[in-house]
Order: C-alpha cells, then sequence, then structure tokens
C-alpha cells in the first residue's frame, strides 16, 4: 500500500473516532440557562412549599381520631375485623381502613355525610373541610383528621438505569427524585428534552417539556410531579442512529475497526523493522 493508502485509511479510522464521541455531550444537569436572566428566587418560604391537589381515581384513607371513641367511630370506614395470632399464642382482632375511591365527578361517599366534593383539594383543606362538618357531632374536642393519597405514583421509562413506576409516601415527588429511584439517566438520554405526560382533574392530557440543562427548572410546572404522571427520557442522537444499524452493519463496523487496528501494528512493525 502507498502512502496515500496509509493517510486514508487512519483519516477514517479518525473520522470514526469522532463520531462515535459526538453524541456525548449536554450531559450535566443545571449546566446553563436558557435565557441571560439571573434564577429567579422565591422570597417566600411559605409559598414555595408543593401541596398535591387531589384528582379523579386517587385512591384517600380518612381517619378520624377523637378523645370520643363511640363519637369517631362511625366515621372511620373499616374492613371485617381479623384475627391475628400474638406471640403467646393468643388471637387479637386487627381492623384495617378502607380506601376511599375518588370518582369521576371528584366525589367520595363519606360515611354519615354522604357525598362530598374532593376534586382539586390539597389534603389539608380537605381535612379543615372534615372538621368543620364533623363539629357538631363532638362535644368535647376537635376531632384530628388523618387524609393520605394512596396512589401517589408515576411512571418513568425511556433512557434511564430502571424504567418503572415509583411509589411515595408523603405525596411529594420532583423530576430529580423520579430520575434517581429510577438509577438516573443512562449516558444516551436527552438532558434537554425530557417529556412529562401528565392528566388534569379534568381529565385534560397535556405534554410538558423540560430542560434539565437548564438551572430555571426549578420553576417549571412539571419539577414536582404529580401523581400518575409519566415521565418519557428521549435517546439521544448517538442511541437512535445506533438503533438503525443490524447485525449486519454491527459486524461490517467491527470488522473495520479490527482491521483498521491490525493494519495500524504492522505498519508499526515495519517500520521498526525497516530502521
Amino acid at each position: 500500500m502507498n502512502k496515500t493508502t496509509y493517510k486514508n485509511m487512519f483519516l477514517l479510522a479518525g473520522i470514526l473516532f469522532i463520531s462515535s464521541c459526538s453524541g456525548v455531550k449536554n450531559i450535566a444537569y443545571f449546566e446553563k440557562s436558557d435565557n441571560k436572566s439571573k434564577l429567579s428566587v422565591n422570597t417566600n418560604p411559605s409559598s414555595g412549599l408543593f401541596d398535591a391537589r387531589i384528582k379523579p381515581k386517587d385512591m384517600l384513607s380518612i381517619t378520624v381520631v377523637s378523645s370520643e371513641p363511640e363519637a369517631s367511630r362511625i366515621y372511620n370506614l373499616v374492613t371485617p375485623q381479623t384475627e391475628t395470632p400474638t406471640d403467646a399464642g393468643s388471637l387479637y382482632s386487627q381492623p384495617k381502613l378502607q380506601n376511599y375511591l375518588v370518582d369521576n365527578d371528584g366525589y367520595i361517599n363519606f360515611p354519615v355525610l354522604g357525598k362530598i366534593q374532593v376534586k382539586n383539594l390539597t389534603r389539608k383543606e380537605l381535612e379543615l373541610t372534615l372538621q368543620k362538618m364533623l363539629a357538631p357531632a363532638f362535644t368535647k374536642e376537635m376531632p384530628i383528621i388523618t387524609i393520605r393519597i394512596n396512589n401517589y405514583s408515576v411512571n418513568i421509562l425511556g433512557e434511564v438505569l430502571k424504567p418503572g413506576k415509583y411509589e411515595t409516601g408523603n405525596d411529594r415527588m420532583t423530576i430529580l427524585e423520579g430520575l434517581a429511584l429510577a438509577g438516573d439517566m443512562t449516558i444516551y438520554g436527552r438532558r434537554d428534552n425530557v417529556k412529562v405526560l401528565r392528566e388534569d382533574a379534568e381529565g385534560i392530557k397535556k405534554y410538558i417539556t423540560l430542560n434539565l440543562n437548564d438551572k430555571n427548572i426549578i420553576n417549571s410546572p412539571a419539577y414536582f410531579l404529580e401523581q400518575n404522571d409519566v415521565v418519557y427520557v428521549e435517546p439521544n442522537k448517538s442511541k437512535s442512529n445506533s438503533a438503525n444499524f443490524g447485525a449486519a452493519e454491527t459486524f461490517r463496523l467491527s470488522s473495520l475497526s479490527v482491521g483498521l487496528t491490525l493494519t495500524s501494528l504492522v505498519l508499526t512493525v515495519y517500520s521498526i523493522y525497516k530502521k
């Protein structure tokens, strides 16, 4: 082979190396801002706290506790008691609270009180509403009402290490916490085009696009994930292009790489022998 052939082969090897590395970019979080303004900061700490709002099809657990057990008992919806053995061999009854399913119109059917509109309320707002409605039934003190959203979970798909459904017990999950639960993005995930599919309390579905390279992501409406959100991490061009190659193309590229390596080795040995 003449010198021109050698040069062309090394040039081709360089092009293949550069193209293989070109997809690895923009992988750092909070690297830049989409605008030149400074990051906005909320100076009111209380207004920055996130409160999930109840939606149709949510599963709620509601407990009513007071110093008047007989008065509060009828407001706690429980399943038939089951007997559980103790360490001493005796049996004790373990009541289990039932969940309230929010219907499509946003109502739950609460004992004694009947249908109550709960859609778009936060847990705290619903707790205060029930306290006012139950106040006449208690003579000594106001009951303590505790509410939980039991189906607070998100689905994370695409270029993450562990795609799947992830739950939280405190009605709060940021996009970063969700990605952390899924093992973070792979090197092939696009940080600048993460999509969140969300259905609001009215049943309207919408896509929200997040740029995790942008420092101002904390101001996005999808920074805090809502129950039943679907997060999709899109693959970058490098991964998409590689998916277009079949087994034959992959074998040819591997063979070419091995051939270039062997050629380089032969040239090195030849130059040493020539000296």
